[in-house]
């Protein structure tokens, strides 16, 4: 199966990273919206139209699934997107329930954009895992700039977000659960900072067993016969320096997997 996965940058190659590791024999289109990242500063009228057009590019290719690899475009975007589109649409969910059923009755940091910890859908999510008194959300829009420039465990990145989460009591917090796929990136620095009994979770995982589920898939280890096809906003990257680059993601992406 041709499976799409859509993000407004790099973010959701550590998504795709996970899938192509467990589905070793399907074909893969990674898109990334570079023409419009970030969406998290973006109005949600904005990211509508974004996600719209990205989605009517991705069905001419005759994709049978489309992933949303981003917490931003899932919370403004996929219920409108599954009415209008009749092929399995996968989004993002912040992996509080991971969270939550790991360390029973002890609170969660859920960091994410602006416009996702705002959202009528994360506000749900917390009231459907009755968490109202357990999960506090988070705004980190800068680490989305860093990640798309490379710049993962710089000074910079380090004083951020140092000064970010300065305020936390992480005695009363068990994990740290990251609602921005960009932010999956950022593991290495994060675990310097956060004190070693504050776990951190993503919702790769979960993002890409719900494709398996939706999609009839199997994930087996049969060999390696799968393709990658990546669009910035529609134009193909064919280009060998950025291919390269974007090897550099991925490559991260393998030591960032096992930080938790």
């Amino acid at each position: 199966m041709k499976i799409a996965f859509f993000d407004s940058g790099i973010g959701g190659l550590s998504v795709l990273h996970h899938a192509m590791k467990i589905l070793p024999s399907e074909e893969f289109i990674f898109f990334a919206d570079e023409d419009n990242v970030p969406y998290g500063t973006k109005s949600r009228e904005e990211v509508l139209s974004f996600v719209d057009a990205a989605f009517k590019f991705l069905i001419a290719q005759g994709v049978g699934a489309i992933v949303v690899a981003c917490n931003t475009a899932t919370s403004v975007a996929v219920k409108v997107m599954r009415e209008k589109y009749p092929l399995p649409i996968i989004g993002m969910e912040p992996a509080l329930k991971v969270g939550l059923d790991a360390f029973p009755n002890r609170k969660v940091l859920v960091a994410a954009t602006a416009i996702t910890i705002t959202g009528e859908k994360i506000r749900r999510l917390i009231k459907n895992l009755r968490a109202e008194n357990l999960a506090e959300l988070k705004a980190l829009p800068n680490l989305v700039e860093f990640a798309e420039r490379q710049e993962f465990n710089s000074a910079a990145v380090e004083k951020y977000l140092r000064e970010e989460l300065a305020n936390y009591d992480w005695e009363n917090f068990s994990s740290m659960v990251l609602g921005c796929t960009h932010f999956n990136y950022f593991k290495d620095t994060l675990r310097k900072i956060l004190p070693p009994h504050v776990k951190i979770f993503d919702g790769n995982a979960g993002t890409v067993n719900e494709l398996i589920r939706r999609a009839n898939l199997k994930s087996s280890p049969t060999a390696n016969r799968q393709s990658l096809t990546i669009y910035y906003s529609g134009r193909e990257v064919i280009d060998a320096a950025e291919l390269a680059r974007l090897e550099k993601f991925l490559r991260r992406l393998d030591k960032m997997e096992a930080i938790e």
